[in-house]
């Protein structure tokens, strides 16, 4: 007797699905605060160096130290709140009032009449980043499946950007269109941030399992957790975070091209094209960030890391050597590129590397690397930038850079399958 012919229904059930299967509701609910908030802050982050340069009379130097306190108190508070939610049966408590802090404190900058005033209004807006990064990228681990957790990552990063790109253009109507003040547009900025808030409260959670809070509750509140594996990974990290200043530097190293002579605290730095420069950096790193943490699923992580290492390190190099205003368009969209290879798969391989129940600590050891580094970082960075020249300083950064490309495939091992 013949075969009976394979049923389509099941022939189709084996076949692999042609499009992924949809990322978890709160991923998604994720994405949108990330938008609105990144809406907020990127309206004014531009305007900022030139804000403290030419209108409140900071210096290269300070701008350095403000950056650097900001993200290193976003770090570090991210080691502790993630330990924290590992402990807790809901995180959500803390992600919703590291929103609702940052949206509070960020439009307060209009306010400021001194550069010491905006590092403390920069330091309560990184308390709340702080506060919510590590128990969100937690959450969003707990409710994705490895083999989709690239791709989770790279969307939130995509939304996170497309924030960025909206943000920019949002400034640039309200200061070309409208011809508001630097002060006005910063106050305008909390519009957005109480959206952000309302995304959060959508996001539902489902309780995590007592034995996980028990095991979680183990050690130093602020221990490095993971495993050997995680730990080489993170001392990688941290040489390549030692030559990534604040991108602050970036917008200084634009406005000096686009107005060569013009000394730094001038008032032509002053620039409604910054803006349009930071949006189309960031409207590339909206377009391909979702690619770029969906290749790590299927190419490895360190692979598509170190790929996105490299880049920076050119880019880097060349912001160094810039002298036209076509190069530093061109530059400032390619250095979305570089954000587009590392934001998922960066947080997929912490994710990869660290066990489930101590994902919050793992995430908390993650973002404390970047934070303890970032203060020095920005200040080497503006020392050499201000002691020598912009090209010291970009070549030290990229040197840097290239040294731990090549040493991530030499000290950090492949994550093992995920039982």
């Amino acid at each position: 007797m013949a075969a009976a012919p394979t049923e389509p229904s099941a022939a189709l059930a084996d076949a692999p699905s042609a499009r992924p299967a949809p990322l978890p509701q709160a991923v998604r609910w994720f994405g949108v605060a990330s938008l609105m908030t990144d809406a907020s802050g990127d309206m004014i982050y531009p305007l900022i160096p030139l804000f403290l340069t030419s209108v409140l009379g900071g210096s290269v130097a300070f701008v350095g130290i403000i950056e650097g306190v900001a993200e290193s108190t976003a770090s570090l508070l991210k080691l502790i709140s993630g330990r924290i939610s590992d402990r807790l049966e809901h995180r959500k408590p803390l992600v919703l009032f590291g929103y609702g802090l940052t949206s509070l404190v960020r439009p307060l900058v209009a306010l400021a009449t001194a550069p010491w005033m905006v590092l403390l209004i920069r330091f309560g807006d990184r308390v709340g980043k702080g506060l919510r990064g590590s128990p969100r990228d937690a959450m969003v681990a707990d409710v994705t499946p490895k083999d989709q957790r690239g791709r989770a990552y790279g969307y939130h990063q995509a939304m996170d950007n497309a924030g960025a790109v909206l943000g920019p253009l949002l400034g640039f109507a309200l200061m070309v269109g409208l011809h508001l003040s630097l002060r006005t547009i910063f106050a305008w900025a909390a519009v957005p941030g109480l959206l952000a808030v309302v995304a959060i409260l959508a996001v539902r959670e489902t309780p995590r399992r007592a034995p996980a809070r028990a095991r979680a509750s183990q050690g130093a509140p602020l221990e490095l957790a993971g495993s050997g594996p995680l730990r080489r990974y993170l001392a990688v990290l941290g040489l390549f975070t030692l030559g990534n200043a604040s991108d602050a530097f970036l917008l200084l190293r634009a406005a000096e091209v686009l107005h060569p002579g013009a000394p730094v605290g001038s008032a032509a730095l002053a620039d409604p094209k910054l803006l349009l420069l930071w949006s189309l950096h960031n409207a590339v790193k909206a377009l391909l960030t979702l690619r770029g943490g969906a290749l790590s699923d299927h190419h490895g992580r360190k692979v598509v890391i170190a790929a996105g290492w490299a880049v920076y390190a050119l880019i880097y190099l060349a912001f160094g050597f810039a002298n036209s205003a076509w190069q530093i368009w061109l530059l400032f969209a390619l250095y979305g590129l570089y954000y587009s290879l590392v934001d998922g798969a960066e947080k997929a391989l912490v994710a990869d590397l660290t066990p489930a129940s101590k994902r919050g600590a793992g995430f908390g050891g993650y973002n404390a690397v970047l934070g303890l580094l970032s203060l020095p970082a920005s200040v080497l960075f503006g020392v050499l930038y201000k002691t020598w020249s912009a090209r010291v300083a970009f070549g030290a950064a990229a040197a840097l850079a290239a040294a731990a490309c090549a040493l991530l495939f030499v000290v950090v091992p492949s994550p093992a399958p995920e039982e």
